[in-house]
């Protein structure tokens, strides 16, 4: 992989890996507009750990927590750590079952522009219509299994490129009344063990191909996907302190008819030449 190519989707993959506009579809048009060749596993690997050490970094009070939760699981008590820690085990089940199973044929299925396209705008005008919608009454601490389940099975459309992971598991969450702060900690929170099993995923892969050596390219995109990564969630919380999602659902509205225009209206042209 040249260098270029290297940073530019390590930046973008840190910048939109937890904003609800969807990494895997900004990855998908990217290689598609600048004709790069597939990344590689070692590289998915590097970003996937990077973006991970990120928001680890931000949410380390909640780490302390999940640990705690940890250990009075293992001591059978209850309390809230011990009832997070649940909450995203559970959260996490329906992605990890599907994704086991079908993630090969969504992955060669549903990768092109115009399904990017379309996903893109649809689950924006979801976005909007729950952040508009729902009640703000619920924090994390309210979050029941069965809701959190919910989520879970919400999290599962982010396989399907476009959707955004992060964007489809704050709809349900704002949906469900959750505030927007809370919605946007739980969904970051979902995606620690949901990064750690596609990048489990993508390590297996990495080993039977025999691509085992960490070298220079890793530990940059590395570095570069956890500091961007870090920089958006930051910048994004921030952001819900005050305000809603509507610039993230101008965005994706924005983004998805220029697609679409290039899909229907310009019909076999390409950025190749």
């Amino acid at each position: 992989m040249v260098l270029l190519q290297l940073f530019v989707l390590a930046l973008i993959q840190g910048v939109t890996e937890f904003l609800p506009i969807s990494s895997s579809g900004h990855l998908v048009l990217v290689s598609e507009i600048a004709c790069w060749p597939d990344q590689g596993l070692p590289f998915d690997i590097a970003v996937h750990v990077g973006t991970l050490g990120a928001v680890m970094v931000y949410f380390w009070r909640d780490m302390g927590a999940l640990l705690v939760g940890f250990g009075r699981i293992l001591t059978l008590r209850g309390g809230p750590p011990a009832r997070l820690l649940g909450n995203l085990v559970v959260a996490t089940l329906p992605i990890l079952i599907v994704g086991f199973f079908f993630i090969d044929e969504i992955a060669v299925l549903l990768r092109s522009v115009e399904v990017v396209a379309w996903t893109t705008i649809g689950f924006a005008i979801l976005l909007w219509a729950a952040d508009r919608i729902g009640m703000t009454v619920w924090r994390i601490d309210h979050l029941t299994p069965t809701a959190a389940l919910g989520l879970g099975v919400a999290q599962v459309f982010a396989l399907i490129p476009g959707v955004s992971r992060s964007g489809v598991t704050m709809t349900a969450a704002r949906a469900l009344g959750m505030e927007r702060q809370d919605a946007a900690r739980f969904s970051l929170l979902m995606s620690i063990p949901t990064i750690l099993g596609a990048a489990a995923l993508s390590g297996y892969g990495a080993y039977a191909a025999g691509e085992t050596a960490v070298t220079r390219d890793m530990l940059l995109a590395a570095a570069v996907s956890f500091v961007t990564a870090l920089l958006a969630i930051a910048v994004m919380m921030q952001w819900l302190k005050r305000a809603g999602f509507g610039p993230f659902v101008l965005y994706r509205l924005i983004l998805g008819a220029g697609l679409l225009y290039w899909v229907y209206f310009t019909p076999g042209q390409t950025f190749c030449g």
